[in-house]
């Protein structure tokens, strides 16, 4: 028993493995020899034979279905090339051809493209792994086909590995004009994009809206769908419905989605237009159940089958309406025709489909021409068996030339041709009976002048041809994206910018004043610098609150308000970096015109102050007293700038602005709003500036220790050249550094002031702390007082301001002071020189008085 199972399980496995190997020339549907030869890719039967749903080992099937329409195709790439090889533009080189049957199937022409790509004169069928195919030699030098666009696609990016030449008759896909994708990739026919215009421009022309659309679910179908739809809605067509059909054969469906097309063609009464992308046999099998259901619509043929004989010879076609159809321009077919007559004469030993087709017709011999293409479909279907052709065995010529398709048999030829005129100027220097002579790679030149690469433009020369030219690099800013442009395109300079010599625009970069910029991290260092200048100063008076020069400085409610203006001045440097924001636009102008202002007015009221304490003439004296009202004018001055302000930000408010006139970057920035609200902005600082400075000056020769006066003037001073200095910087500063300008005089003005304000009194709290007591204070006054009594008289209105914590008595004598330690103190002596220098009636009229600060 055990026996008899090996037995039989081995007889299995020789069963199983004895099934014949079909050898790479089994593959081979035409062949002739030649010096250079040239591959085809045709679909000459309509599917593959599976016996099951899904393959489960990788090897090809059978194919069967027999095309006429497509066998014809090969005969015209043959006929094609025996009219070449015929004539004197090879001379003494023969054209060879292998042509392979692709069953409308993927797989079979991959198989078929490796052959074509095997190396030359290999004993071995097979590809080699290059890093370079510069000097590799395939075994053909260009293809011609494939017929369906998803086959082609797909051999395509085969053949682009060594940029073997494809030649395609009939595929259409708008895709395969894109030379990044498929750089070896041409054809004799134009895209669909031509196609599916003139389609949705006759449906607007005759009047139709609502439309459907049949179509295949391959890469062309897909692609004719989406470029047609783009043109109906331009055209203001709308698509009533979409249906898709499975794009072979094979597929065991495609009857019933045929079906269910049928259905929705009768569920959408409305629609009586339908734009048809599909393959010949697809059409062939909806029209025939069409006509059962008596279906009757207007069809637009889409170039497949518009002139397909095997769809008018369907019995009662006329039945399924209108066809209007679009097809390629035919060329002369005499020659053509001559060839199809004499095909009988023709050699068959290395031309399967030609044994194929008298097969057929031995099996339909009494079959009439009318029924000869379903007679050739049905046994097709089967196994034949070829018992030869006899040499004047009659090929009905009269029948193959009705099912001529003229579009498809000229663009085949066009196809030949121009690969026999690029061989023929490439073999004008070579020998190419030699198998080596040429590379497939080799886009022939015989041009005037040579092509303009992408970022030239023509520049027509004295040369009286037009085809003589000079190239030249397009300008800045403008670009040229294709060879051989007669002008640049201009780029959009607004948002976009081309060197010299550029084939595409670029997007400009948008710049600011960032943090990460080395100037806008100097400055905000500078800023943050002054900031713990401000702490520190505010700290140092706070802890010297009852000394002289705290005093003399208006006293610390006084301090802290400037320095407060001072410390918002420096955080406002921070609204001038990273990007603009309107918010920050409107905030960085307004925080520091309000706190200037502010900072400017308390410091006019402490100049005020001060030549009101140590001004000597009584008129100006009365006329200062009057004036020296503290509280009410630092109101009024910063109230001013705050209307200012407030207005600007209502009618003109600062915005954020995209700076396009710099040719490489858009500036993106604050843009004023008004210049002129920000000139008078500007302007009313810089007038209590001037009015600060004119009081200052006029005290600028006051008691030295304790005259802020002195340096009121200098912080003035840098204050007018510092914004002196920025107008015409910032009148003529471009781009991102602008608004570092404004922070830098920014700094200056407000370092300036600050220094100038504050630093010396701290230097002499830290460092001059010997003067900085009353006993010294009064010293400083009456020796000041001594110096000035023989031009002025003592003032009783400048009395007033004698700070009350020391007291002057005048009992009997006016010389004599009981706030004096002795009377041959230093002070007395100098205070009793001043009353022995004035009038004794002034003496007597100085009663008990503050000595107020400076």
């Amino acid at each position: 028993m055990v026996l008899v199972m090996i037995l039989i399980t081995c007889f299995v496995i020789i069963l199983a493995t004895s099934q014949p190997c079909r050898t790479p020339d089994d593959f081979v549907a035409a062949t002739s020899p030649g010096h250079i030869m040239i591959g085809g890719l045709f679909a000459i039967h309509e599917k593959m034979l599976f016996s099951e749903n899904y393959p489960r080992r990788p090897e090809i099937q059978k194919c069967f279905g027999f095309e006429i329409s497509v066998f014809l195709q090969t005969l015209a790439m043959i006929h094609s090339i025996e009219m070449v090889n015929n004539s004197t533009l090879l001379p003494g080189v023969k054209l060879g051809y292998e042509i392979y049957d692709t069953c409308t199937e993927v797989t079979v022409a991959m198989a078929a493209t490796l052959r074509f790509l095997s190396k030359f004169n290999s004993s071995r069928e097979m590809v080699e792994f290059k890093c370079s195919y510069s000097s590799y030699t395939p075994r053909v030098k260009a293809v011609i086909g494939a017929g369906y666009s998803e086959i082609t696609m797909a051999i395509s990016r085969m053949l682009n590995l060594e940029l073997v030449p494809q030649v395609s008759y009939e595929s259409t896909a708008e895709i395969l004009s894109d030379k990044i994708r498929f750089p070896s990739f041409l054809r004799t026919v134009p895209s669909d994009f031509y196609q599916t215009k003139a389609m949705a421009h006759l449906i607007q022309k005759s009047g139709w809206n609502w439309i459907g659309v049949i179509t295949t679910d391959d890469d062309y179908g897909r692609l004719a769908l989406n470029t047609f739809a783009i043109q109906a809605a331009a055209n203001n067509v709308c698509i009533a419905f979409k249906e898709v059909l499975p794009a072979f054969l094979s597929d065991n469906t495609i009857q019933v989605r045929i079906n269910q097309t049928l259905e929705k063609i009768i569920a959408e009464a409305q629609v009586n237009v339908i734009v048809v992308f599909l393959r010949q046999f697809h059409v062939f099998n909806l029209f025939n159940k069409a006509i059962k259901r008596n279906i009757n619509k207007i069809w637009i043929a889409s170039d497949n089958w518009s002139t397909a004989i095997k769809i008018t010879t369907i019995p009662n076609v006329k039945n399924i309406g209108k066809v209007v159809g679009f097809t390629f321009r035919r060329g002369n077919m005499s020659s053509f025709h001559s060839f199809l007559q004499n095909l009988h004469m023709f050699p068959n030993e290395n031309n399967k489909p030609l044994k194929e087709y008298g097969m057929l017709l031995s099996a339909c011999a009494d079959v009439k021409d009318s029924d000869l293409s379903q007679c050739i479909s049905n046994h097709s279907q089967g196994t034949l068996v070829y018992n030869g052709i006899k040499r004047n065995f009659s090929l009905r010529n009269d029948f193959l030339w009705t099912y001529t398709e003229p579009g498809l048999v000229h663009s085949i030829q066009l196809a030949v041709f121009a690969l026999g005129y690029a061989i023929r100027d490439l073999c004008q220097a070579r020998d190419c009976q030699k198998p080596y002579a040429f590379q497939p790679w080799e886009q022939i030149q015989s041009k005037c002048s040579k092509e303009c690469s992408p970022g030239q433009m023509k520049k027509t020369t004295r040369s009286q041809h037009t085809c003589c030219y000079e190239c030249v690099n397009c300008p800045e800013n403008h670009y040229s994206n294709q060879t051989d442009m007669d002008h640049c395109l201009l780029c959009n300079n607004k948002t976009h910018w081309a060197p010299t010599g550029s084939s595409t625009c670029f997007e400009k970069e948008v710049e600011y004043l960032n943090w990460n910029d080395p100037l806008a991290i100097l400055l905000l260092a500078l800023s943050l610098l002054g900031v713990i200048f401000v702490l520190a100063v505010g700290i140092i008076f706070t802890r010297n609150l009852n000394t002289p020069v705290v005093k003399s400085s208006g006293g610390l409610a006084v301090c802290y308000v400037i320095l407060l203006c001072h410390l918002l001045n420096f955080v406002s440097t921070g609204f001038f970096i990273e990007e603009p924001q309107d918010f920050t636009c409107k905030t960085r102008q307004t925080l520091f015109g309000v706190s200037f202002t502010l900072c400017i007015s308390c410091i006019l009221m402490k100049s005020l102050k001060i030549l009101l304490a140590f001004s000597f003439d009584p008129k100006l004296q009365a006329f200062l007293k009057c004036l020296y009202k503290p509280i009410p004018i630092i109101f009024i001055c910063t109230s001013i700038q705050v209307v200012i302000c407030t207005i600007w930000l209502i009618f003109a408010a600062p915005a954020v602005e995209e700076n396009v006139s710099l040719p490489r970057v858009i500036i993106l920035e604050c843009e004023e709003g008004s210049i002129i609200a920000f000139g008078i902005m500007l302007g009313y600082i810089a007038i209590l500036a001037f009015i600060c400075f004119i009081f200052a000056f006029k005290g600028r020769k006051l008691p030295e220790n304790y005259n802020e006066a002195k340096f009121i003037t200098f912080g003035m001073l840098i204050y007018f050249i510092a914004w002196i200095t920025f107008i015409p910087i910032y009148a003529t500063t471009f781009g991102k550094y602008l608004p570092a300008v404004e922070i830098i005089v920014i700094l200056i003005s407000n370092y300036g002031i600050l220094c100038c304000t504050f630093f010396p009194k701290c230097y002499i709290i830290l460092y001059k702390q010997e003067t900085n007591t009353k006993s010294a204070f009064l010293k400083m006054v009456y020796s000041y007082s001594s110096h000035s009594v023989g031009n002025l008289a003592v003032s009783h209105i400048s009395l007033d301001a004698i700070n009350s914590n020391l007291t002057v008595t005048t009992p009997g004598s006016c010389c004599k002071s009981a706030a004096l330690q002795k009377s041959k103190d230093l002070q007395g002596r100098a205070f009793t020189h001043i009353c022995r220098q004035n009038a004794t009636s002034v003496c007597k009229t100085w009663p008990r008085k503050r000595i107020s600060s400076i």
